[in-house]
């Protein structure tokens, strides 16, 4: 079976690499991007399962990146991150498509179980 593919988006270093190794221990393939036009070429080049794309990005903000994502790939899975209080952005952010959102500090354990059922509930 083809390892799922998890993309992660976020302009701290250390929030990537906590998540890069919380999904590399859970048997997925990751990805980081630093920026919007950094993720849109993974997506482009290895067309990743799901994204954590954090909603604060400087230059293309997580909303702009999230409707390249899904005009690139409408079946992309984007589970966002947020500040608190960005409620306005996240009710926009469900709308072009985001399954939910995790605000920050979120807890690891919770997003590792809801990266894992969104992605083990398609086959192949």
């Amino acid at each position: 079976m083809e390892k799922r593919k998890v993309l992660i988006v976020d302009d701290q270093n250390g929030i990537r690499i906590l998540l890069m190794e919380v999904f590399n221990s859970e048997g997925y393939v990751t990805y980081q991007a630093a920026n919007g036009k950094a993720a849109l070429e993974i997506v482009q080049k290895e067309s990743p399962d799901l994204v954590l794309l954090d909603m604060k990005i400087p230059g293309m903000d997580g909303l702009e990146i999230l409707k390249h994502l899904k005009e690139l790939d409408p079946a992309i899975k984007v589970i966002m991150m947020t500040a608190y209080g960005e409620l306005d952005m996240i009710k926009e952010a469900t709308k072009l498509g985001a399954l939910m959102h995790f605000t920050k500090p979120f807890d690891i354990d919770e997003m590792r179980v809801a990266v894992n059922t969104h992605l083990q509930g398609q086959a192949g």
